[in-house]
């Protein structure tokens, strides 16, 4: 997906992955510079506050309909990846939601990182594509 316009990527994260979510993103900030994010309403926030100078665009919050919103960039082959913290120790209302979002993203090819080894490895696949 390159081109003039810069690689898009989503990043989620359940409640008790926020922090991991935020230190990823600051770890990798340079790299991340080069791409536009989607990020879920509170996590959006939560990196936007933490890291200067990324271009961040907050959809609508995970149980509200933000995993839809990514699901939908995922269907129109707007996304290079999607990077989701999923907590897999605690039961999520909206399960039916995040499990919609994992089939979009399997149906339509979009890479698809549940942890951070597999966030790694999928943000440096993007940045050798440049």
């Amino acid at each position: 997906m390159s081109g003039l316009a810069p690689q898009s990527i989503a990043i989620i994260a359940h409640d008790h992955c926020k922090d991991d979510a935020v230190a990823w993103v600051q770890r990798h900030q340079q790299a991340l510079s080069a791409l536009h994010l989607y990020c879920t309403g509170t996590t959006g926030g939560r990196i936007a506050d933490a890291v200067e100078n990324l271009d961040v665009t907050r959809l609508l919050s995970g149980p509200l309909g933000g995993d839809q919103q990514i699901g939908a960039l995922a269907a129109e082959q707007k996304l290079s990846a999607i990077i989701f913290f999923i907590d897999p120790l605690t039961a999520h209302p909206h399960d039916v939601d995040v499990k919609a979002l994992i089939r979009l993203a399997i149906v339509h090819q979009t890479p698809l990182a549940l942890n951070m080894a597999t966030a790694d490895a999928v943000l440096a696949h993007l940045v050798s594509q440049d």
